[in-house]
């Protein structure tokens, strides 16, 4: 079962990890990248939000309901200290962030999932979670800079009512592709 929570220092070397695999993998690892990633506390402390996917397994919840669990990538209602005392077995197998930019724009970033857990809605779990809180902050506007590469992701983005915009003055050297989302209240 997947269940989200805010970051925790004690996650650290799970987003980076995370994240490290996939700009790895297609080559587009920046020093921007790495300011993030070395200090993911520091996206917090400018006002933004970081979420982490945590696969715990079914037999380790307890006081999920059956039906909550079984089947269900998300997990429906389980208690906090269920949760907690979980989160020992857990694996951190997707990360968010919202990036707090200025005036009521914060950047969609670090969206990741490990790849033994693709396609099994993680990603929509979290690009939902990053919605509902840009509309919970009052947020006129999400951006988020991608690369071509990754047509995945880009679907997703639309799907969720993204669209392109020139990409220009972007922070990273291999975005040649950035989106904006208009959060209406």
């Amino acid at each position: 079962m997947i269940h989200l929570i805010e970051y925790e220092d004690q996650y650290a070397a799970d987003f980076r990890r995370l994240n490290l695999q996939w700009l790895e993998a297609y080559n587009l690892l920046e020093s921007h990248d790495l300011l993030v990633l070395d200090n993911p506390r520091g996206v917090l402390d400018r006002g933004g939000y970081i979420w982490l996917a945590l696969a715990i397994p079914d037999d380790q919840v307890a006081g999920a309901t059956a039906a909550a669990s079984r089947g269900s990538v998300v997990d429906q209602a389980p208690s906090i200290s269920a949760v907690t005392a979980a989160s020992r077995s857990a694996q951190v197998v997707g990360t968010a962030a919202l990036m707090h930019e200025h005036d009521g724009i914060y950047e969609l970033a670090k969206m990741s999932v490990a790849p033994a857990f693709r396609g099994q809605g993680i990603s929509k779990l979290l690009i939902e979670q990053c919605l509902r809180k840009a509309k919970d902050i009052g947020a006129g506007k999400l951006v988020l800079y991608s690369n071509s590469q990754l047509q995945t992701a880009i679907q997703l983005y639309t799907k969720y009512g993204f669209r392109h915009v020139p990409a220009v003055d972007t922070p990273f050297v291999t975005a040649d592709v950035k989106m904006e989302l208009m959060i209406t209240p």
